[in-house]
């Protein structure tokens, strides 16, 4: 059984959906859009139904006009707030969108589960697949239990050891990378965080099953490479990818965090400058606004690149796979000695 654009529902919502501060000119348009739209059906003022259509289809026009220039002119900055909109799908709603009979898997048979990774085994086009991602909360309850996406040790060797297990039963493994970056509580860094990223590194590099990762919002550090060593790597258009966060590039570079949108810009965190590095294999096109505001849409796309991409992985030699990721990573990036 497989799923189909026609069943994906949104993404569950707590609030009504939010704009960013440079979407408030669309907000105001779709305000008034609604208002007309309530006063056509006969709910406005007074129950008096009016043929405004016209006007309706004049707003309407306008505002996918205003969608088009503002989002077709994002600047870094914005692009990351995009990333981070409290409306955008997590793992579990792609996990619910485009895989079936999913089996999450819990703990790192060491100290204790983490629910900042979701992991377990699904199916993809009615194959058995492994699926781990990063996992954000929607309300402050969740958030707090999820910790902001931000994994702890025993998030990323939980990871490790579902990879292990896809390796040991030739299943392929999707990854979702969406998080600000590994937490950097003490108690993570007592439990051994650095050596648990590593620890997914070298898993990763070596696994003999294919591996395809898809930066979905937030690619923070090395908590989001940790879910991203893949033969693969897949960004949404309003993703980012980084190293750090612009408030932490901010904070290093200017000593204060009010230089986040400069940071941004100096950063190349975006889909489309890291693709022209050479750092992304596929960018999926968003619809205007994001994700959140047509999932069904991204979801039909997005399964289509990752079938495809998938078909082309599991034809390939398993020992001609491994070597193909490792030259990926070697080749990236240049330097030039000096005299």
């Amino acid at each position: 059984m497989t799923e189909s654009a026609d069943n994906v529902s949104a993404p569950r919502q707590s609030n009504a959906p939010s704009y960013l501060e440079f979407e408030q000119p669309i907000a105001e348009l779709e305000s008034q859009l609604a208002e007309l739209r309530r006063m056509s059906d006969g709910n406005g003022a007074g129950k008096v139904p009016l043929d405004i259509g016209r006007e309706i289809e004049n707003l309407e026009k306008k505002c996918e006009k205003l969608k088009k220039t503002i989002y077709s002119n994002l600047t870094p900055w914005q692009i990351s707030q995009l990333a981070r909109h409290p409306g955008r799908p997590y793992t579990l709603d792609y996990v619910e969108a485009l895989f079936t009979n999913f089996e999450e898997l819990h703990g790192d048979r060491a100290f204790a589960d983490d629910p900042a990774i979701v992991a377990g085994i699904a199916r993809f086009n009615s194959k058995p697949v492994a699926v781990v991602g990063h996992q954000k909360g929607r309300n402050t309850a969740e958030k707090v239990r999820r910790n902001f996406g931000m994994s702890k040790p025993e998030g990323y060797r939980k990871a490790r050891r579902v990879f292990k297990t896809a390796e040991r039963f030739n299943l392929p493994i999707f990854t979702f990378i969406d998080t600000p970056g590994a937490y950097p509580g003490i108690d993570a860094e007592e439990r051994g965080q650095s050596e648990a990223i590593a620890g997914n590194l070298k898993t990763m590099s070596h696994l003999r099953t294919p591996i395809i990762s898809t930066v979905i919002g937030e690619g923070g550090s090395g908590g989001a490479l940790a879910l991203g060593v893949a033969d693969c790597l897949v960004m949404l258009e309003y993703s980012t990818y980084s190293v750090i966060s612009p408030e932490g590039c901010a904070a290093i570079l200017w000593k204060s965090a009010d230089k986040a949108e400069a940071a941004a810009a100096a950063l190349n965190i975006t889909s489309s400058r890291l693709s022209r590095l050479g750092l992304v294999d596929e960018v999926i096109a968003e619809p205007p606004g994001g994700a959140h505001r047509d999932f069904p849409q991204l979801c039909s796309v997005l399964r289509n690149t990752l079938s495809a991409r998938l078909e082309r992985l599991q034809a390939m030699e398993v020992d001609k796979l491994v070597e193909a990721r490792y030259q990926k990573f070697v080749n990236i990036g240049h330097f030039q000695l000096g005299s």
